[in-house]
C-alpha cells in the first residue's frame, strides 16, 4: 500500500465499542476516519465533508432488526449528494435484505462482525467507484466543451499579410510546448482563434479547448465557475459541478479578458496557477490540475501594473509567451480574403445567390478604419448578403461611416443623423475611449454587456 493516506471515510452505528475499533484499525489506511453513533447528524457532517465512503448502519435502537432506518438514512444521504457512495453493515442481514439495499442506491453490504481484510477490500473497492463517478460527471461536461468547440465556425485563421505571417511563424514555435500564453490585441481581432490554434497544434491537441470570458463573471460567481462547487454549498448550488479548471485539465485553459479582473480576484487565481490546484466551494479536498494556460486581453495590462490595478507577479506568471495581434487596419491586405470567406459562408447561410464584391464595394471596404476589426468585416459582409438582391455586392449594400479616426474626434452634429447613427457613433467614441473594453465602454453608456453586444452586431463595430 502506498504511504501516502488518501480518502475520507464516515462511520454510522449506534455501537460506540464497534465505532472505537473500527475508527483504530481504518485510521491506519485512510487519511480521515470520522463516526457517529446518532444518525441525525449525518446532514451537517456531508455539509462539512466530502467524503468518499459512508459506512451506514441498517439498525438502530428504534428499529432492532427490519432495517428500515438504514433504508431511510440512505434515502437521505442520496438525496444530500446524489454521487455519495454509501456501504450498509447489519448484523442481520440476508440476501432479500442485501438486494433491496442496493436496488435503493447502496453501493455493497457488509455483515456484522466484519473480517478486517475484507472490510478494507470493500471500502476501497467503493472509493474508486467514487472517483469513477466523479470522473464520469467531469467527462461529461469536457464532452460538451470539445463539442461546442468542434462545433464553432472560423476555427481556421484567415490572413495572408506579414503580419499574420509572424503570427503563424510564432504559432509553430510554441505551440508544441506547455509554455503559458498573453494574447493581445484589439476586440475582433480574433484573438481565441489564435488560441485554438494554438491548443490544436499542440500535445494536448485531443484534450478539451475550454474558454472563460472572465469580463461576464461577477465576482460572487468566480470560484464557482473557475473552481467548481459542491451541492450545498450555496443557494443554487444543486449537484455538484467541477470548475472551468477541472474541466480542462489535461487541455488548455482559455480566460479571456484577463485584465477585467478585481484585485482580490487576480490574487485567487494565482495562487491556483501556484500551486497547481482548485478546491471546489463548499470542499475541503484540493484536486491537481494540469493544464496548458492561454490568456488575452484588449487591456494595456503593463500600463495597468505601474498604476497598481493589475499584479505584476499574476502578469510574470501568465505571459512566458507574448502574441500581439494586429488590428484589421494593419493588415488591410487580408480584407479581400476575409471578404471572400465571409461571403461564401453566408451566401450558403442565407441561401442567397451572392458570388462577388463589386471593386467599388471593395474600394469602399479598403477606406473604412474597421474598429471593430474582423467582427465588424463579418457583420458588414453578413448584412450586405441579407440585403442584397444582386448576386454581386455594391457600395451601397454596405452602411457604415467612412469617417477618419481624426474625423471621430470633432463633436457631433447631431442634426446630421439619424438616431440609428447618433447611437453608433456614441458606442464608437465610447469604445475608443476605453480601448475597446467592452465591460468599461457598457458600464458608461448605462448598459448592460449583452446590450451592448447586440448594438455592436446590430450597428456591424
Amino acid at each position: 500500500m502506498s504511504d501516502q493516506k488518501q480518502g475520507k471515510i464516515l462511520i454510522v452505528d449506534d455501537n460506540e465499542d464497534l465505532l472505537k475499533a473500527a475508527k483504530m484499525h481504518l485510521k491506519r489506511h485512510f487519511a480521515q476516519v470520522d463516526i457517529e453513533k446518532n444518525p441525525e447528524a449525518i446532514p451537517a457532517l456531508m455539509n462539512n465533508e466530502d467524503y468518499d465512503v459512508i459506512l451506514l448502519d441498517m439498525n438502530f435502537t428504534k428499529d432492532v432488526s427490519s432495517g428500515s432506518e438504514g433504508y431511510y438514512w440512505l434515502e437521505k444521504i442520496l438525496q444530500i449528494d446524489p454521487s455519495a457512495v454509501v456501504v450498509l453493515i447489519t448484523a442481520y442481514g440476508d440476501i432479500q435484505m442485501a438486494v433491496k439495499a442496493i436496488k435503493a442506491g447502496a453501493t455493497d453490504f457488509v455483515l456484522k462482525p466484519w473480517e478486517n481484510e475484507k472490510l478494507l477490500a470493500t471500502l476501497y473497492s467503493s472509493m474508486r467507484l467514487r472517483e469513477t463517478r466523479d470522473e464520469v460527471n467531469t467527462l461529461k461536461i469536457k464532452n460538451q466543451e470539445i463539442n461546442q468547440a468542434i462545433n464553432d465556425r472560423y476555427q481556421e485563421i484567415i490572413g495572408q499579410s506579414a503580419a499574420m505571417q509572424r503570427i503563424f511563424q510564432t504559432i509553430d514555435r510554441v505551440a508544441h510546448t506547455d509554455a503559458n500564453v498573453l494574447i493581445l490585441g484589439e476586440n475582433g481581432t480574433g484573438k481565441e482563434l489564435i488560441a485554438r490554434a494554438i491548443h490544436r497544434h499542440s500535445a494536448r491537441g485531443k484534450e478539451s479547448f475550454v474558454s472563460v470570458d472572465l469580463g461576464s463573471i461577477t465576482e460572487t460567481l468566480f470560484e464557482s465557475e473557475l473552481f467548481g462547487h459542491k451541492k450545498g454549498s450555496f443557494t443554487d448550488a444543486k449537484e455538484d459541478r467541477p470548475g472551468r479548471f477541472e474541466i480542462a485539465n489535461n487541455g488548455t485553459l482559455f480566460l479571456d479578458e484577463i485584465g477585467n479582473l478585481s484585485m482580490p480576484l487576480q490574487a485567487k487565481l494565482l495562487t491556483v496557477l501556484q500551486n497547481r490546484k482548485v478546491s471546489r466551494v463548499g470542499a475541503n479536498k484540493d484536486t491537481a490540475i494540469d493544464i496548458r494556460l492561454i490568456c488575452a486581453t484588449n487591456l494595456p495590462l503593463y500600463d495597468m501594473v505601474k498604476e497598481n490595478r493589475f499584479r505584476q507577479d499574476l502578469l510574470y506568471r501568465v505571459n512566458t509567451i507574448e502574441i500581439e495581434i494586429p488590428s484589421l487596419r494593419d493588415r488591410m491586405e487580408d480584407i479581400p480574403l476575409l471578404s471572400v470567406h465571409f461571403l461564401k459562408h453566408y451566401s450558403e447561410k442565407y441561401h442567397k445567390n451572392v458570388s462577388k464584391i463589386s471593386d467599388g464595394a471593395m474600394t469602399r471596404m479598403n477606406k473604412h478604419p474597421w474598429p471593430g476589426n474582423i467582427r465588424e468585416l463579418q457583420h458588414a459582409i453578413e448584412r450586405a448578403v441579407i440585403l442584397s438582391n444582386s448576386s454581386v455586392l455594391q457600395p451601397e449594400d454596405f452602411n457604415f461611416n467612412t469617417s477618419t479616426g481624426k474625423d471621430s474626434e470633432q463633436p457631433l452634429n447631431l442634426d446630421q443623423f439619424n438616431l440609428d447613427e447618433v447611437e453608433k457613433l456614441l458606442i464608437r467614441k465610447v469604445l475608443k475611449k476605453y480601448n475597446g473594453n467592452i465591460t468599461q465602454a457598457a458600464s458608461e453608456l448605462g448598459l448592460t454587456r449583452s446590450s451592448l453586444y447586440r448594438r455592436l452586431e446590430k450597428h456591424g463595430l
